[in-house]
């Protein structure tokens, strides 16, 4: 499974899920991270070349756009594994539930921390020359 090994990355996994919320240029995708571009860039090359992500060039800019159909393999031998017959719930159930309920906080921490700046950010409105 050449997707398997694309998210093996935990970097390349942090530029799947910002590519959930849409397509992004690389220099955005770049900018969310503390390695360099060519770093990026190369992450991104091994996404692409493993069908997980598709670019589009429009002049200069190189956009990237999530494959969510190429996880459907993935997806595919994971349920198998699960639905196994004769099989109580057992270790696998325990680590993709804990996943679950990490991909949960993440999200919610992300959409609390951007509502923290968006909120902030009106304050600051509220009182010009004031800074927070």
């Amino acid at each position: 499974m050449h997707v398997v090994t694309a998210l093996a990355d935990p970097v390349r996994r942090a530029i799947v899920e910002r590519l959930h919320d849409g397509p992004q240029p690389a220099g955005s995708i770049a900018a969310g991270f503390d390695i360099t571009r060519p770093a990026v860039s190369r992450h991104l090359q091994v996404l692409l070349a493993a069908g997980v992500v598709s670019v589009q060039s429009t002049g200069r800019e190189r956009r990237y756009r999530l494959q969510p159909e190429a996880l459907a393999p993935l997806a595919d031998w994971i349920a198998r594994l699960r639905e196994a017959p004769g099989r109580e719930d057992g270790p696998w159930d325990r680590h993709l539930d804990a996943l679950a309920t990490e991909v949960a906080r993440t999200v919610r921490e992300r959409r609390d921390r951007a509502q923290d700046q968006a909120q902030g950010e009106q304050h600051t409105d509220e009182f010009p020359g004031v800074s927070a």
